[in-house]
């Protein structure tokens, strides 16, 4: 399905140039993308830019699971409203006395980065490698999937400061799950996983057949190791995966098991000893649809070189709806 998309994608001109690798005649750097008059890329259409997102989210674990909303500017407030606890009352016979359910709206506001990659091939390369013209076409492809594992490792991982040049370009999940004060102690048991349910507020709690469980791969290792050898979780049930409640396991698809009647999702890129407790659609994805990619051959180098342009961020709906280790 992946390649599906990204052939499609390429056979508008979004992605690969001059017919797929033309290394006959690399100067001529034909994108054929929407509003370009130099040929030598631009703005992709609104629907090359869907696709190209697309494929992105193919390639990432959370990002298909959370909720994902397509910008049309770098800054985006969505609505949201909270109703609080409690908001029936008794009715009496005869009786016109009310009180009205309180409801607050606020807003979450959704900002953007832009992020950039950039690669080269020599003619060279192109010409002589066993591939031939293909080459530059399977190019894209790899930095498309390595495009999308730093998007959804700066998405989960990013810090917004420090001195690490990649971590620094904006703040991620783990670092706005943070300012939740629902915490319980790490550890693989049975018991540790229901301290993080009981850690999360109660009104979530009554809605907890739509949470998950979110944990890097060791972490779910030592999860599901741990039920396994305490007679909580027969060896056949280990084995059996859930994803998108659809058994077996699909291939390429994120791995999800179930743990106290809830899905464990296992997101490599996590941190390890952590754990969180949320809901899906309380993770927001934003990406801006306007997308640039741009091919140019350098005639001194003789090149062709690649530059990606994409703007994108990540925010916390409720963050009291979020229970973590700590």
């Amino acid at each position: 399905m992946a390649d599906e998309i990204l052939e499609k994608a390429a056979s508008t001109g979004s992605i690969v140039s001059g017919g797929v690798g033309a290394v006959s005649a690399p100067a001529a750097g034909d994108l054929g993308v929407y509003g370009s008059t130099t040929n030598d890329g631009g703005i992709l259409s609104p629907e090359q830019s869907r696709q190209f997102i697309e494929y992105i989210f193919e390639q990432q674990v959370l990002a298909r699971d959370g909720r994902r909303v397509t910008m049309r500017t770098n800054a985006a407030e969505l609505e949201k409203l909270n109703v609080g606890e409690r908001v029936i009352r008794a009715a009496a016979q005869a009786d016109a006395t009310y009180t009205n359910a309180g409801v607050t709206f606020t807003k979450v506001e959704l900002s953007t980065k832009k992020i950039r990659l950039d690669w080269e091939v020599s003619t060279e390369a192109l010409e002589d490698n066993l591939e031939g013209a293909g080459l530059e076409d399977h190019l894209v492809r790899v930095m498309t999937r390595a495009f999308a594992n730093d998007l959804e490792d700066l998405a989960i991982n990013g810090t917004g400061t420090g001195s690490n040049a990649f971590l620094n370009i904006m703040e991620g999940f783990v670092a706005k799950e943070n300012a939740s004060t629902n915490t319980a102690t790490f550890g693989t048991d049975v018991e540790d996983l229901q301290a993080l349910v009981l850690a999360m507020p109660r009104k979530y709690r009554a809605s907890r057949a739509a949470m998950k469980f979110y944990a890097d791969t060791e972490t779910v290792s030592a999860i599901i190791n741990g039920l396994g050898s305490s007679g909580n979780l027969n060896s056949e049930r280990i084995v059996e995966r859930v994803v998108g409640g659809q058994e077996p396991q699909v291939l390429g698809a994120p791995i999800a098991y179930r743990v106290l009647g809830l899905p464990l999702l296992e997101v490599p890129l996590m941190p390890a000893n952590r754990v969180v407790l949320t809901f899906p659609e309380n993770r927001i994805w934003g990406f801006q649809r306007d997308i640039t990619v741009h091919r140019e051959f350098q005639p001194k180098k003789d090149t062709v070189e690649y530059t990606v342009f994409l703007r994108f961020g990540v925010a916390i709906e409720e963050s009291d709806a979020i229970a973590r280790t700590a």
